[in-house]
């Protein structure tokens, strides 16, 4: 029997506004004659890339995680909530708590609703650590779109920071090995998709689709079937959604649930036209909160 996943629609929004962006459908709906003849196909804007490095040495490799962003909430540090970089962080902290290991999107930690979001988990109990993937000098980066070749030399990159994190981690005492979630945004969310590991107790993906599109050769979602996975689309996603006249995939949902059918832990949030960075929403936060309520 297959799973029935849990799809959200915001309810802020008038009726008539879920109509006509389609709710959790986003096919198009059949253009007059007249405008079938204006019609055009759009163009595809003109990707770039700039930096050459892909690969962590020895030194970018520590700087990741020293450099990496961390919020402590107060139920650590017994006072005011800990804010700054991790090579900074308190070591004389009081018990242990849940942690999220968060991986940036393409813009990196200077993306402003990042440390809001860190700062809003922390009222939630729950402590964050964010890698800095731009502690690589000359570090590939792009405009999308590009070449897949060159995204997956970003998602290798990507993939080899949860390690960096995941070893970090087993030198904080504060560290809650059993409240470890994995989240991501965008660029970041697709590694997260991937990660076969599973000391994670569960996962968090912002705009990432898990499915074939111009990001990637493959999605290779290896998403646990057994463990929480939240999922939190805009469902006019401006990269990810079948808004995106480029995208590569004409089937495709513009969301996890294919990869997740068999997750029966698993939550689907669709938000209409939100923009791609959501994770600040009042739907996004309030199913986040949820997602770490439920967390055993």
């Amino acid at each position: 029997m297959r799973t029935k996943l849990r799809c959200f629609i915001s309810t802020s929004l008038t009726l008539a506004l879920a109509l006509a962006i389609g709710a959790c459908s986003h096919g198009p709906t059949a253009p007059s004659a007249a405008a079938s003849a204006s019609t055009t196909t759009p163009a595809i804007p003109k990707g770039e890339v700039t930096g050459r490095a892909v690969m962590h040495t020895p030194a970018s490799a520590k700087a990741v995680m020293d450099q990496a962003a961390v919020v402590l909430p107060t139920s650590l540090t017994g006072g005011s909530v800990f804010s700054g970089l991790l090579k900074d962080a308190p070591r004389d902290l009081k018990g242990k708590a849940p942690v999220v290991v968060f991986l940036h999107g393409s813009s990196g930690l200077s993306l402003k609703a990042i440390g809001e979001w860190q700062q809003w988990l922390a009222t939630q109990g729950v402590a964050s650590i964010a890698p800095d993937s731009f502690a690589l000098p000359d570090r590939l980066t792009y405009k999308s779109p590009v070449d897949k070749t060159v995204y997956e030399q970003i998602h290798a990159l990507r993939a080899s920071e949860i390690r960096l994190a995941s070893d970090a981690l087993k030198g904080l005492s504060w560290v809650d090995t059993n409240r470890l979630i994995l989240a991501g945004t965008s660029e970041g969310a697709t590694s997260v998709a991937r990660y076969a590991g599973n000391e994670f107790a569960g996962r968090i993906l912002y705009s990432w689709s898990c499915e074939n599109n111009y990001f990637v050769t493959e999605h290779k979602s290896a998403l646990p079937q057994e463990r929480p996975v939240l999922n939190v689309m805009s469902s006019t996603d401006v990269f990810f959604s079948p808004s995106n006249p480029w995208l590569g995939n004409s089937a495709s949902q513009g969301h996890c649930g294919q990869a997740l059918k068999d997750n029966k832990a698993a939550t689907i949030v669709l938000i209409p036209g939100a923009p791609h960075t959501l994770m600040n929403l009042p739907q996004a936060r309030n199913a986040t909160a949820a997602f770490f309520r439920d967390l055993k």
